[in-house]
């Protein structure tokens, strides 16, 4: 459908296959989305010629953006247009569609000079004005034009681009984006968000998002990173460098597991910010203390620490109200491999951590202490290997591996065993809930036994408690 649409378009302007989905083809990769650029004739000549081929959405007449859906495909069509700032922040522009603008002059309001180029199907020529096609091959985010400095958000774009391409940004780009620094606060935590998820999400090479915003300075707008880059580390222990480089050592990790890469959106974003905010509290817990009779650079508590900057850190990005918790949780028992008695874990720990862990699963927590132990080149991580795999057989064995325990004894059992409902049921499905955790019992004759126990115990008289 878009090649018959683009061949009904050619006889009245000039469309071309414009921004990332020409990025994407020429980097190998399959492209997603689809963007038409049509000059050469007005709004309504557009629609009309469109309208034929399927629904058209007008979802932005003033700038001159008709989506077209074919099925579940979506294809958006647009006039090339001018910007010109008018006002602060990110939706500070006013935007006017001019279908006699040349390919040079349209591409100039576009980001980056990667997304600057154009696609003409009919002659299958790349239409390059601003010299994209070799900062694509070289791997280097360039500015289009001085209009970058109008919209602090492409220091996000470049944060998220560079961490999904594994793009280097050029120096001069660097320089500009320094220059805008102060105009963060302009930006909507919506949109904020947005690219955050980008990167956690689509990363090739997270490092590299991280790098680009402090070679830009925008650490700054992220103190619980910032605050990384000054924490030291014991080199005999982590040998990398500070707690920033080992955290973007353990994100690079992260996404090469298997289990990183088959993971739906959903679970790459929890991984990859349990990954990231894993070490957030040793900027709170660091210093220098005698251990073996040497002086040594130690972090005791970290894990803990962490899960109040991780909740800074996640509301100030304006992450999802329902990732936090999970998050957090993974925070705080990253280190549950290295204390616990041999390095084996019995199956009353593991039933209490899967239960700690919850909505997050242990399975997600040994790619976060997979990755952190893979994040210390050049250490030979077999160790901190063996003990996550032992916790992973002991979860699988208890099938605890992917879900919390859930409680076996409910408020039904208490009915049937003839206690009348209210205030007293709640404290006896806990203690029983514990019991169950401590292994007292595991199906639901044994519970019964169970109950029926402490009811002798403390008749149905009295209070229970």
């Amino acid at each position: 459908m878009l090649r018959r649409a683009l061949d009904a378009l050619r006889n009245h302007a000039r469309p071309r296959l414009v921004g990332g989905c020409v990025r994407d083809a020429l980097l190998g990769r399959v492209p997603v989305d689809f963007d038409v650029e049509v000059g050469g004739i007005s709004f309504a000549q557009m629609h009309a010629i469109l309208a034929p081929f399927g629904s058209t959405d007008v979802v932005g007449r003033s700038f001159g953006v008709i989506k077209l859906r074919d099925g579940n495909a979506a294809y958006d069509f647009s006039l090339p247009r001018r910007e010109s700032k008018t006002g602060s922040g990110h939706r500070g522009f006013a935007i006017t569609p001019d279908p006699s603008l040349s390919d040079a002059e349209a591409a100039a309001r576009r980001d980056f000079t990667v997304n600057t180029l154009a696609w003409d199907p009919f002659t299958d020529s790349i239409i390059d004005p601003l010299g994209g096609r070799k900062d694509l091959d070289a791997g280097i985010l360039r500015h289009a034009s001085a209009a970058f400095d109008e919209d602090p958000l492409r220091v996000l774009r470049a944060m998220q681009l560079a961490a999904r391409f594994n793009f280097s940004l050029a120096p001069e780009t660097a320089d500009r984006a320094r220059a805008i620094r102060s105009s963060f606060a302009e930006l909507p935590v919506e949109r904020v968000w947005q690219e955050w998820d980008k990167w956690a999400t689509a990363a090739a090479k997270p490092s590299r998002g991280l790098a680009v915003l402090a070679e830009c300075g925008w650490l700054e707008h992220f103190p619980e990173i910032a605050a990384l880059t000054a924490t030291p580390q014991d080199p005999v222990w982590h040998p990398e460098g500070n707690v920033f480089v080992h955290t973007q050592c353990s994100l690079d990790a992260l996404i090469q597991s298997r289990a990183w890469i088959e993971s739906p959106a959903n679970r790459r974003r929890l991984l990859s910010f349990g990954v990231l905010a894993h070490d957030f509290g040793k900027a709170t817990t660091t210093h220098q203390a005698e251990r073996a009779g040497e002086i040594r650079w130690i972090s005791p508590g970290h894990e803990a620490a962490g899960t109040a900057p991780t909740l800074t850190f996640l509301r100030r990005i304006g992450a999802p109200l329902d990732l936090i918790a999970p998050v957090q949780a993974l925070v705080q028992n990253h280190l549950v491999h290295h204390h616990t008695q041999g390095g084996g874990f019995s199956a009353n720990q593991i039933r209490r951590l899967a239960r700690r862990l919850a909505p997050a699963t242990i399975y997600d927590l040994a790619e976060v202490m997979v990755a952190d132990a893979r994040g210390r080149p050049p250490l030979d991580a077999a160790s901190s290997l063996e003990r996550i795999a032992a916790l992973r057989v002991g979860a699988e064995a208890l099938a605890l591996s992917e879900q919390a325990p859930q409680p076996i004894l409910l408020g039904r059992h208490l009915i049937a065993a003839g206690l009348p409902p209210g205030p007293d049921f709640k404290p006896l499905l806990d203690e029983a809930f514990e019991a169950q955790l401590d292994g007292a019992f595991m199906d639901s004759a044994a519970a019964q036994r169970w109950l029926e126990n402490r009811l002798r115990e403390k008749p149905s008289g009295g209070t229970l408690e």
